[in-house]
């Protein structure tokens, strides 16, 4: 059974930081492209980051310059750092992993940036 679970949401002051982990039972971790996502109250999912299985990364344009996301293969998890962080960036955060036709989503962590 593959599990993706994702963890290190929280509550957060704007121009704060924050660092998201996931975690993914997956046999070849390795060769998955890993993506986080966010959908925030009222709009549509969205692409935040992704790190291919090479180590690539691309980040959506709000976000670039502020976060980050890397792996640790043998720990079977990946992360987002979060700098930065802005009042529109609160949502709940997804992690994806794909390979192929092979798409496992965790259920969310939320983030919530306020003052």
């Amino acid at each position: 059974q593959v599990q993706v679970v994702e963890s290190g949401g929280d509550l957060v002051q704007p121009g704060g930081s924050l660092r998201l982990s996931c975690a993914a039972s997956i046999f070849f971790f390795s060769n998955y492209d890993m993506s986080w996502y966010r959908q925030a109250p009222g709009k549509e999912r969205e692409l935040v980051a992704t790190i291919n299985s090479a180590g690539g990364t691309n980040f959506a344009d709000f976000v670039k310059g502020r976060f980050t996301i890397f792996r640790d293969n043998p720990k079977r998890t990946v992360y987002l750092q979060m700098n930065s962080l802005e009042s529109e960036d609160t949502a709940v955060y997804y992690c994806n992993a794909r390979r192929n036709s092979l798409n496992f989503w965790g259920q969310g962590t939320q983030v919530t940036v306020s003052s």
